[in-house]
């Protein structure tokens, strides 16, 4: 058995595709083509029959002369003057004397036309003859008696075949600088495309601050200006992940060094036995505060992927409100802070899945928590919109400034604005909170709060309430 084909792992063959020169001049060179066809074609026919009808205004010129030179010498022959036959000659034009009754006519000349003559009419057609077209045009000299003209369609219409090559000429002429032109004008239109393409390749290889000047027709310029912008926001975007990076690392290096000491002096027996139990504690909380940033971590790198499931079902908003708040209540009470919970009697059905909505909810408190000093007050409340279910953080703390409203839910922002200020975390709670309300066909927003604080509120879409259960 033969197999034919690439080798087994070979990468497959590239394409070459042709450029935007080639395209160009190609596409230029079949217009300028079409059209040289199409002139050609439609010249043609014009300028032979304009040759023709010059060559019979000529040829009807000579007849007239003929007939008023043409003389009858003493032995009863017609005699034209010397200089009229030579004009003749030139134009390759044969003059024959027509009687009344004759039946051996030129070539060309039909009874009709000796018929005409001889009563007097003139004569002006074309015919066909064994030696091709020719020109007819006849004058009455006396009665009974005309003179003929013939003269070759061919020689009549040699000037128009000077005219076809000359035009012809014209036109080749005209569809090589067509050529030339498209060929410089695609050099004109390609150059900022091939700098906009090496700059393009300069941002994917790594590369920052790269700028392109807009140059070109207005579309090229706009890929330009398109990629200006691309390379200031990518410079933004991956200054923002450095420092996201370097909060993460700080908040991670904090309770690890924790953990790391407490562990060392447990192994060299240096922590009193009274006080293993505490130390116990500390590291147990302090693993706690780990396992939560690496959660809240995993959690936002999987909000993008497609592992990351959100289940939306009907659920009480104010249910679940109702089931968190003594746990938060607890954890304030402890902390010294003062805590109240605003849940409408009537339910609040969302559609929604109650696991992320939960985890949004202890997001924004742990949040609140960790910046409202004591005897402060936290609000966690539930509003009805009209399409929408909110739930509502608001605390007494510092609060926020109108620039950090845009920002808030943008990883690590907020943390590097107030690191060494007030107490923060790493901004992974809030960024989280975004993304899932986003996931759930949500909603995040954050504001200032009537108790001096901030607010934080989220929205997830009404749900209709389930059927009653039938007893």
């Amino acid at each position: 058995m033969s197999i034919s084909g690439a080798p087994v792992g070979a990468p497959p063959a590239v394409r070459r595709r042709p450029g935007i020169l080639s395209r160009i001049v190609l596409l230029t060179t079949a217009v300028a083509a079409i059209a040289v066809l199409v002139a050609g074609l439609v010249s043609f026919p014009l300028i032979r029959g304009s040759a023709e009808r010059a060559a019979r205004v000529e040829l009807t010129r000579l007849a007239d002369l003929t007939a008023t030179t043409l003389t009858v010498d003493q032995d009863g022959q017609f005699v034209l003057p010397r200089r009229v036959a030579s004009v003749l000659n030139a134009e390759q034009v044969t003059a024959y004397v027509v009687p009344e009754g004759a039946t051996d006519l030129p070539a060309g000349v039909t009874d009709e036309d000796a018929a005409a003559l001889a009563s007097g009419s003139s004569v002006s057609t074309t015919a066909d003859t064994p030696s091709g077209p020719v020109l007819v045009v006849g004058r009455p000299l006396e009665p009974g008696v005309g003179v003929v003209l013939v003269q070759p369609v061919s020689v009549a219409g040699a000037p128009a075949g000077d005219i076809l090559v000359r035009l012809v000429i014209a036109l080749l002429i005209g569809l090589a600088i067509a050529v030339i032109v498209a060929v410089l004008a695609s050099r004109r239109i390609i150059r900022p495309l091939r700098v906009a393409a090496e700059a393009a390749n300069r941002l994917g290889g790594g590369e920052r601050g790269v700028v392109v000047t807009p140059e070109g027709p207005a579309e090229v310029a706009n890929i330009a200006e398109s990629l200006n912008r691309l390379s200031a926001a990518l410079a933004v975007s991956e200054g923002r992940q450095r420092e996201f990076l370097l909060s993460v690392s700080h908040e991670l290096r904090t309770p690890i060094t924790s953990v790391r000491g407490y562990a060392e002096a447990l192994a060299d027996g240096l922590v009193d036995p009274a006080e293993v139990s505490r130390t116990g504690a500390v590291m147990s909380a302090e693993t706690q505060r780990l396992d939560r940033l690496v959660s809240d971590l995993l959690d936002l790198a999987r909000l993008r992927a497609d592992d990351f499931r959100i289940t939306p079902v009907t659920v009480d908003l104010g249910e679940l409100v109702r089931d968190a708040a003594p746990v938060w209540e607890d954890r304030c009470e402890r902390a010294g802070v003062a805590f109240r919970s605003e849940v409408p009697d009537s339910p609040v059905f969302v559609l929604a899945d109650p696991l992320r909505l939960r985890q949004i909810l202890d997001n924004l408190a742990e949040n609140a928590l960790r910046v409202t000093p004591a005897d402060a007050l936290i609000v966690l409340a539930v509003h009805r919109h009209p399409t929408w279910g909110i739930v509502e953080l608001r605390d007494s703390g510092p609060g926020l400034a109108a620039e950090d409203l845009e920002v808030a839910f943008e990883p690590g922002v907020l943390h590097e604005r107030y690191r060494g200020v007030r107490q923060v975390g790493t901004g992974l709670g809030l960024a989280l909170v975004g993304r899932l309300a986003a996931g759930m066909g949500g909603w995040a927003r954050a504001g200032n709060a009537p108790e001096g604080g901030a607010a934080f509120a989220v929205g997830v879409p009404l749900a209709p309430a389930p059927p009653a259960a039938v007893v």
